[in-house]
């Protein structure tokens, strides 16, 4: 998804002269497809994010439309204060891409592990936050938000390659895109995980169980009726995240059957263990933690089970 975002926001910027790419040090072989078009409007900043985003936050007031890109944790967490402070309050079009979420960086151990993000961000008033699945999602949903009067969030994955079937880049603003249709449980998935999520339908279809796999790439706005709608007609939701099950699309689809007073039941497949020091692959890590397609067919099953009966 890097190379997708860089390349869309190289052609954004041959039209806008406002956009402007900021990095933390990092983008080799990534953001070449903006620093090579753009080199006067390409700056490393160095590890220092949190002036990253300060200098961003100047230069929207200015009347720029600055891009602050980073490794998730870092593009996140690090400068959380700063973009609260900064854009959030000021009301300002600073983006910040964040790159690598879940286990993507998983040999990097802990601090490279984006399992936060989205939950803290969902946490700002005004601040859209955007996960696109894959690469043909990720230019979909820039053009759709790159010129937003307010400030945006991006996670983004590393993997340029891999596309979620059925999705064929489609992205709406505040709204769910259906990827697959079933009628015996519905899978909601958040990001890049959405691969497996979609694999997994595919194996259970083999078992003779119908899922509809459902793309929440848009956290805020929050599809708030898309959900609901959807909920309603099932009587068994997973959500499957990269991400801790606290603040993510699980809390999102909660917080939706809560205040619509649904019947549905919700399990959420997501990171439920804190950092123990074990390292490992991005695919060791997801399927240690459940995020693997084979866990998450046999989560589908076992509660299904109960339902049968």
């Amino acid at each position: 998804m890097r190379i997708a975002f860089a390349r869309t926001l190289g052609d954004l910027a041959e039209k806008d002269g406002r956009i402007l790419l900021l990095t933390g040090d990092l983008g080799f072989m990534a953001l070449e497809t903006f620093s090579d078009r753009h080199p006067q409007r390409f700056v490393n900043v160095g590890v220092a994010e949190q002036n990253m985003v300060g200098l961003a936050t100047g230069l929207a007031e200015a009347g720029f439309i600055p891009f602050c890109y980073s490794i998730v944790t870092f593009a996140s967490l690090r400068p959380y204060e700063f973009i609260r402070n900064g854009p959030v309050l000021q009301k300002l079009p600073v983006r910040v891409a964040g790159v690598g979420g879940g286990f993507e960086y998983g040999n990097a151990g802990a601090s490279h592990h984006g399992l936060e993000d989205i939950g803290v961000m969902r946490l700002q008033p005004g601040l859209t936050v955007i996960a696109p699945a894959d690469a043909e999602q990720t230019r979909s949903a820039v053009l759709a938000t790159w010129d937003l009067p307010g400030p945006v969030y991006y996670r983004l994955g590393k993997d340029d390659k891999t596309v979620v079937p059925g999705l064929h880049g489609h992205f709406e603003l505040g709204r769910i895109a259906v990827v697959r249709e079933g009628r015996d449980l519905v899978i909601f998935s958040m990001g890049a995980i959405s691969v497996e999520a979609a694999a997994a339908a595919e194996s259970l279809s083999a078992l003779g169980v119908d899922c509809k796999v459902v793309v929440v790439s848009s956290l805020i706005p929050a599809p708030i009726q898309d959900l609901a709608q959807t909920l309603a007609g099932f009587r068994l939701a997973l959500s499957v995240e990269a991400h801790y099950a606290a603040g993510g699309v699980g809390s999102l689809l909660a917080e939706v059957i809560a205040e619509h007073g649904l019947g549905c039941r919700l399990v959420r497949c997501a990171v439920r263990e804190p950092a123990s020091g074990l390292s490992g692959s991005q695919r060791f890590l997801e399927r240690r933690h459940g995020l693997d397609r084979e866990s998450i067919v046999e989560a589908a099953l076992l509660n299904l089970a109960p339902l049968s009966t």
